[in-house]
């Protein structure tokens, strides 16, 4: 019982000291895609009741504090870095660009099957049926890294929702190039660029696997306490 407690309360004094970042959605952006997000986020927590789904342990990049990309890149450079493993995949003759995911539905499909289980858990079932044509919403961008070939070996999207944006997938082939870490830094470093953009999210930090949670961290992720609102 008092080991119980004594967890409870370490986890109280956790949440107290996280930084509290507003985010804000602005239905304006797409009124009913912004408005079914923010339900999804500001839910119930599926196991702690009294918190949002998505406020306690936010993974947060906060943008503003860089006035470019070089800012940023300074960061998280330094041995066995993120800003390391993305210049091994650009040496490697990988690239980062905006797709149009159905110019790539096989691509998508093999790597969406290239494991059957990623971070400890086993791919969702939806992963394994192939779509073959994918909408587009107004409010979200993707992405993709291309071999110097020009084959997909991972994708990104990202939603916009405001004063920040949220990877709703990120996912790709695993093979030590290092192009996960090319992908989100170069998005990154895109948002900085283009201003607007207080905060760029990626789920939650607590609920992450051990090994998500330190790719997080490389990438400059850190947990926050999120107060939502709507517009």
């Amino acid at each position: 019982m008092l080991n119980k407690l004594s967890q409870l309360f370490n986890q109280v004094a956790t949440i107290a000291r996280l930084p509290v970042a507003p985010l804000q959605f602005r239905l304006v952006l797409n009124p009913e895609n912004v408005e079914k997000i923010y339900r999804y986020y500001t839910k119930a927590h599926p196991k702690y009741k009294i918190f949002q789904h998505k406020s306690v342990g936010a993974a947060l990049v906060d943008l503003t504090r860089f006035g470019h990309r070089d800012a940023y890149m300074e960061e998280i450079k330094g041995r066995n870095s993120a800003g390391g493993h993305a210049r091994k995949a650009r040496g490697k003759g990988y690239t980062v660009v905006e797709i149009d995911r159905n110019n790539f539905v096989d691509d998508i499909y093999e790597i969406n099957n290239a494991l059957e289980v990623r971070q400890g858990r086993p791919m969702d079932a939806a992963y394994r049926k192939k779509t073959t044509s994918y909408p587009s919403e107004v409010n979200y961008k993707y992405y993709g890294v291309l071999n110097s070939t020009g084959k997909l070996m991972a994708y990104g999207e990202l939603g916009f929702y405001g004063n920040f944006a949220s990877f709703t997938r990120v996912i790709g082939v695993r093979n030590n190039d290092g192009i996960m870490h090319l992908m989100v830094t170069e998005i990154i470093c895109r948002l900085i660029e283009a201003g607007g953009y207080q905060y760029l999210m990626y789920d939650t930090y607590f609920g992450a696997s051990p090994g998500l949670k330190t790719f997080k961290k490389m990438l400059g992720f850190q947990p926050y306490r999120a107060k939502y609102s709507i517009q």
